[in-house]
């Protein structure tokens, strides 16, 4: 699993190990971490690092001290390395000292500077660190949209990405590796953030830290968490979960939650809504009940919304009132907007809502909440608290949105979009690291409601429900693709599900090393 944690964390932990340690050792430690990625990186693209082309781009204080010290030893190695100094009166001294000492070139002025930029083999970008926060300053800003051939690593974090939630204000210089010292941080794993990380590698510099706010699974934590019977188990046994979904206007998307519902882990699928007849005939094997939840018989989950209609508010009523699990999505999320938190007051069985940003805003409104984006979840100003949510902020914000949805509805959320974000009440986050932007397709949402349901009635929390149906979800349309990178559509992603909960189970596609995330049924 990885761990990503704030700055102020990360900070505090960094000042205890100081203390113990001579001073700059951590430093070294970061340079010498970030000096080995960068000379394997030169050895990929020229074959060595001796006579290898690279620019340090050195702001103020310690991120650019880290990119200085790297820089000096690859220039040790042979590398003709130089350093552009965005603020030559704060220039980090004891890194600028050692580079000089390795006989690397200084310069100052900002057409140089972009000259040996666009031409360098690599690029460390220490412009600014995990403390920054807005875009780029404009002396930096040319550099983000300067064209270049090589490769660019960001030290620590992409500079003009905010660390603790991926926000871009402004400018900020997309990398193609990060080197992240001590443990993750959420702005790498997170959207817009992540798309400008590229390659995410953890060095450990010794840091003791406390359980992280923010995870993202890996195949080995989802594998955990599958449901297997066992050699007692029958249909019941492992679980029955209740799909109430599709309507005379989308009975597609009744067989669609079906059909993740069936791939899901639970035992038994019982369907409730207008189309039983479809939903029979291309899934015999699904228990059909006329009418709706209340009188289905025994389920362990709901699953309400999909293409409901007009009767989603009926079967939101009745799943609700029911004492088990409830997943609500679609049409009943636009029901619950309407009705507000109020609606799931004394509920004892766990909630689970699965919006896009469109939804949430919704939601938000309806719990009227603001958009109160900035700050992680950490709340905002009067003046945002009552100013109606907008959809294109919430994506900007996606773990504050997050986080605030769930506390707002004492429910735990899985917010689709490009990067999939599952929080908690208690404003615990799991960031999803697989997908594809393909799955921004009609009817994908209605196959993770429907898988999520299956694995809340095999007997997983919501967290983890969301976490690993996010987690195969995506996984399955990478597989469903004959060619990487072509369009999926629903029934395709529903029918590769088996595949990417064997993958998951044998171990067989490792983890990739990368902070991008991806989106999940928008």
């Amino acid at each position: 699993m990885r761990h990503a944690h704030r700055v102020e964390v990360v900070r505090a932990a960094e000042a205890e190990l100081m203390a113990r340690l001579p001073e700059g050792t951590l430093m070294q430690r970061a340079a010498t971490g970030l000096a080995v990625t960068c000379a394997r990186l030169l050895a990929r693209r020229r074959g060595r690092v001796y006579g290898s082309r690279v620019v340090v781009l050195a702001g103020s204080g310690d991120n650019g001290g880290d990119a200085l010290y790297a820089g000096a030893e690859l220039a040790r190695r042979g590398a003709r390395v130089t350093a552009v100094l965005l603020a030559p009166g704060r220039a980090h001294g004891g890194g600028l000292a050692a580079l000089r000492a390795a006989r690397g070139r200084v310069v100052v002025e900002q057409e140089a500077g972009l000259a040996d930029f666009s031409c360098a083999d690599l690029v460390l970008d220490g412009i600014v660190g995990i403390g920054g926060r807005g875009g780029l300053r404009p002396e930096a800003e040319p550099y983000a949209r300067a064209a270049r051939t090589g490769t660019v690593v960001a030290v620590d974090v992409p500079s003009g990405v905010d660390a603790d939630t991926g926000e871009v204000a402004g400018a900020a210089l997309r990398a193609d590796v990060t080197v992240c010292f001590g443990t993750y941080k959420p702005g790498l794993l997170i959207d817009p953030g992540a798309s400008y990380a590229g390659a995410v590698q953890l060095v450990g510099i010794g840091l003791e830290l406390p359980p992280a706010g923010v995870t993202a699974l890996q195949h080995a934590d989802v594998a955990d968490l599958l449901p297997v019977p066992g050699g007692e188990s029958d249909k019941y046994r492992r679980g029955v979960v209740g799909v109430a979904a599709g309507s005379a206007r989308y009975p597609g998307a009744a067989l669609l939650a079906v059909a993740g519902a069936l791939r899901g882990g639970a035992g038994a699928v019982r369907y409730v809504g207008t189309a039983a007849e479809e939903v029979v005939r291309r899934f015999p094997e699904t228990l059909v009940t006329e009418g709706g939840p209340a009188g289905a018989g025994r389920v362990q989950a709901w699953v309400v919304g999909p293409g409901g209609g007009e009767g989603a508010g009926r079967a939101l009523a009745e799943a609700l009132a029911a004492d088990v699990p409830v997943l609500v999505d679609a049409d009943g999320l636009t029901e619950l907007a309407r009705l507000g938190p109020g609606a799931l007051a004394g509920r004892t069985a766990p909630t689970l809502l699965t919006p896009h940003t469109g939804e949430a805003a919704r939601l938000l409104a309806g719990a009227g909440a603001g958009a109160g984006a900035g700050g992680g979840g950490d709340g905002g100003t009067r003046s945002e608290q009552t100013r109606p949510p907008a959809a294109d902020e919430l994506a900007a914000a996606r773990l504050a949105t997050a986080r605030r949805l769930a506390a707002a509805y004492r429910a735990t959320v899985l917010l689709k979009g490009s990067t999939t974000v599952v929080a908690d009440p208690s404003g615990a986050v799991r960031v999803n690291p697989t997908g594809t932007a393909w799955l921004a397709t009609a009817g994908s949402g209605d196959v993770l409601a429907g898988l999520a349901g299956s694995l809340l009635a095999a007997g997983l929390s919501a967290p983890d429900a969301a976490a690993v149906a996010a987690y195969l979800h995506g996984l399955a349309a990478r597989h469903t693709a004959a060619v990487p990178g072509a369009p999926v559509t629903a029934s395709e992603v529903a029918a590769a599900l088996p595949a990417a909960w064997n993958d998951v189970r044998a171990g067989a596609a490792p983890e990739p090393r990368s902070g991008r995330t991806g989106g999940t049924g928008r």
